[in-house]
């Protein structure tokens, strides 16, 4: 360190010492001119720039060139996850898009299974509702018989049919039931 600021003093010091000079006028020329001042001064700048900025320099390169590899790590590590994410999203879509084809064979199915249970008791309404069509006009077949014969008995026999015998009541009741 204390090679540094003596480096760094001297840096002040020599182009103070070597631009002091009189105030007379000179002619400007190569050798009498300040050009081979600068150099030096330029030279001496340089060498200190070079021995006391380096340390820090390769640190701050250093240093970005870790943020950069922590970043690209960073990048890697999100792509890997974006991947595995989208190899997730894929198996999901694929077990989805095969539930949904079992949900509708399912769907097919239980609405087969319906229709025929529907179509069974329709079936069976329609055997039900004819047997009581058939036992309806069984009944009503007897109600107009017993209509027919009351009214055969009340107006279709006179005192005149009384001695008729019994192949005539049937005969007349016959004539008047068909």
């Amino acid at each position: 360190m204390n090679s540094k600021k003596i480096a760094l003093v001297l840096s002040f010091l020599l182009p103070m010492v070597a631009m002091a000079s009189g105030t007379e006028h000179h002619e400007v020329s190569m050798s009498n001119s300040d050009f081979y001042y600068r150099i030096l001064n330029f030279a001496i700048f340089a060498g200190l720039i070079y021995y006391l900025v380096p340390n820090p320099i390769k640190e701050f390169f250093k240093g970005r060139s870790a943020d950069i590899q922590n970043q690209i790590n960073e990048i890697k590590s999100k792509l890997e996850e974006s991947k595995n994410e989208a190899k997730l999203a894929e198996e999901n879509l694929a077990y989805s898009e095969e539930k949904a084809k079992e949900i509708v064979s399912d769907a097919n199915l239980e609405a087969k299974i319906l229709a025929d249970n529907i179509a069974n008791k329709n079936a069976e309404t329609i055997v039900s509702l004819e047997k009581h069509l058939e036992e309806k006009m069984e009944v009503e077949k007897k109600k107009m018989v017993k209509a027919t014969i009351n009214e055969l008995l009340e107006n279709g026999i006179e005192n005149s049919d009384i001695d008729v015998n019994n192949s005539k009541v049937v005969s007349l009741v016959s004539k008047k039931v068909a």
